[in-house]
């Protein structure tokens, strides 16, 4: 059996990390949950770490580095440009959803205002993203 991978959070929102924590657990996953509070920090963590994230749920509005530029240095890399990553974010400016696309984003999901939504939503895509998706074989 292979271990879990673990899940990328970069979240600046306290709030919005709880809640996405939380949306996670209830939705039964059990991997590891990384979270990083400004691009800056995203991308430290990820081209340090020896196995990567199984997803990058990703906020566009971050300090430091935005989530865009974010996305660009991970699409830029060999080691990352197969990485799942899902713009998780408030952002519903169309230039945000086709800049995101265009830097190769597996998918733009835009928070729900009520908190019963955005639980459920999380819960579903770390449901698809961690149980459901076929990784590429040898983890990328």
């Amino acid at each position: 059996m292979t271990s879990l991978r673990p899940i990328l959070l970069v979240e600046d929102n306290p709030d919005d990390e709880r809640l996405t924590i939380r949306a996670l657990r209830r939705g039964n996953i059990a991997n590891e949950i990384l979270v990083a509070r400004n691009g800056e920090e995203a991308l430290t963590l990820i081209f340090s770490l020896e196995a990567l994230p199984g997803v990058v749920l990703l906020d566009l509005k971050l300090p430091k580095v935005n989530g865009l530029e974010v996305l660009r240095q991970i699409r830029a890399s060999d080691k990352t440009r197969f990485l799942p990553v899902v713009v998780l974010t408030s952002s519903s400016e169309d230039r945000d959803i086709v800049e995101s696309y265009s830097l190769g984003a597996n998918s733009y999901v835009r928070k729900p205002v009520k908190i019963d939504q955005f639980t459920e939503a999380v819960r579903q895509l770390g449901l698809y993203w961690i149980l459901l998706n076929e990784p590429l074989p040898g983890g990328l």
